[in-house]
């Protein structure tokens, strides 16, 4: 099933050596216990780079406290990035600690005032952790970081991250301009579909919704129907995308603050419009099986080439792997349809997130370091080091990915694709309404027509209006 982005926590284990490699098992290891050979190597390794440091040195000093997340990419990509910045940065040296358990470790030592500088940490952990400092006002204003120069490259660190990332409530918690979480590894949202299968009709990836609707009614005279979805939890991407393509970011995020009167826009009319007619062309089964148990018999579909697309994240390649298969069958990826020729296509993507926390002890350090992780030699280092690729939001990363698929995937942004990001603001849990079952779930009965597009749009804007006075402030 769907995996809601991992995001990873992170911890110090505030160490008086050199650098600290993080292990799998989690355990920290210091260069005061190496072997005489190895620490002659170490000598020797120092020795050139003190050479170099006479050459390439940047005049950035002292030590940084490095926290970063122990989890599915592998601790190699930070052993690997903090190396690199090191061996760059000659004056610098780097304390840095992977763990599984990050808030476990990070908490009590920042409780007692010794604080990481830079955190790779996102939201929507157990515990909590950064929206806990969030409210706290305990994390760092990091918009500056936006206007400094990538290391070595003459752009600056907003040039280079792919338009919309750092345009959200995620990374401006505050609605107030300011940037305090940074983005970091992303993966995107969109509709999959048969590539084989359209080359073999002579069919094109629809370009708008006209198109879209037209590609149906081709497909439905022979037999084919134009979508499908695994359960309807998986429209929020879908939502999303749309709702940003219908009004751009700001709309978008008014929408996620639950602004008065928004779900009864022009905008958001047009947005549960389309879904309305796109459920006219849903696959006939798909409701019955769109649950926990029977979602991948609609994921199926497609690989039947029964249904055309269906919206769902990079998972599904390996969730699929072994199922059979259309012959010939080659998965395709798009962003959704533009809604007027010449629109937005919008792609929604789930993304980590780092920063640096309020009590950080070298914080322009850690700035410095913030906005090299985006410079091209490390993108590398994250998508080739670890033990899958972790691909960050900036122009052109694509390159850096050797497997066919995950390139498809990742390169949507660099053919004019539009990134829709973020989710709906905190709010105290309100008894009966949920936004989520009233805005997704409710597909299932629009496509069976048990509820009218009108009926629903209302409930919406109903949820709307209650959860707006439940905001956590």
């Amino acid at each position: 099933m769907k995996k809601r982005f991992l995001s990873a926590l992170l911890g110090l284990s505030l160490v008086a050596t050199l650098l600290v490699g993080c292990g799998g098992s989690g355990q920290t290891t210091s260069g005061t216990n190496a072997e005489p050979a190895a620490s002659a190597q170490s000598e020797a390794a120092t020795d050139a780079s003190q050479t170099d440091a006479a050459q390439t040195d940047t005049g950035l000093q002292g030590t940084l406290k490095v926290a970063a997340f122990n989890g599915g990419y592998g601790s190699e990509i930070w052993d690997a990035v903090t190396a690199k910045f090191m061996e760059n940065n000659p004056g610098v040296t780097i304390e840095l600690t992977c763990e599984k358990n990050l808030e476990e470790v990070i908490s009590p030592l920042m409780k007692a005032g010794d604080y990481p500088d830079f955190v790779y940490l996102a939201l929507g952990r157990e515990l909590a952790l950064p929206e806990t400092l969030l409210k706290d006002n305990a994390i760092m204003d990091i918009t500056d970081v936006l206007s400094m120069q990538v290391p070595g490259e003459g752009v600056t660190v907003g040039e280079k991250i792919i338009p919309g990332f750092t345009d959200t409530l995620v990374t401006n918690p505050n609605g107030d301009g300011k940037t305090y979480l940074a983005p970091m590894f992303y993966s995107p949202c969109g509709l999959w579909y048969d590539a084989n299968l359209l080359e073999t009709k002579g069919w094109e990836v629809p370009q708008t919704w006209e198109e879209m609707w037209a590609l149906g009614d081709k497909a439905k005279a022979e037999g084919i129907s134009l979508f499908t979805y695994p359960v309807a939890g998986y429209f929020d991407a879908f939502m999303f995308g749309l709702l940003t393509q219908a009004g751009g970011a700001e709309f978008y995020n008014r929408a996620m603050s639950y602004e008065d009167g928004i779900w009864e826009t022009e905008e958001a009319t047009k947005v549960f419009e389309i879904v309305g007619k796109l459920a006219t062309y849903m696959e006939p089964t798909t409701v019955g099986n769109a649950n926990s148990d029977n979602f991948k018999k609609n994921q199926q579909l497609v690989l039947d080439d029964k249904a055309i697309f269906m919206p769902n994240g990079n998972w599904i390649i390996g969730e699929m792997a072994d199922a059979p298969r259309a012959e010939g069958f080659k998965w395709g990826f798009c962003p959704l349809p533009a809604i007027e020729k010449g629109g937005d296509r919008c792609a929604f993507t789930f993304f980590e997130q780092a920063w640096i926390p309020a009590g950080a002890q070298n914080p322009e350090l850690a700035k410095a370091f913030m906005a090299y992780l985006y410079s091209d030699e490390a993108a590398e280092i994250f998508a080739t080091a670890g033990a899958s690729p972790a691909i960050m939001p900036i122009e052109g990363v694509s390159k850096y990915i050797s497997d066919e698929e995950t390139k498809m995937i990742y390169s949507i942004y660099d053919t004019g694709a539009i990134a829709s990001m973020g989710g709906f603001q905190s709010t105290q849990a309100v008894e009966g309404v949920s936004m989520k079952e009233t805005l997704f779930f409710t597909i299932d009965s629009i496509v069976t027509g048990d509820k009218t597009v009108e009926e629903w749009q209302k409930a919406v804007e109903e949820v709307s209006d209650q959860l707006r006075a439940a905001i956590v402030k």
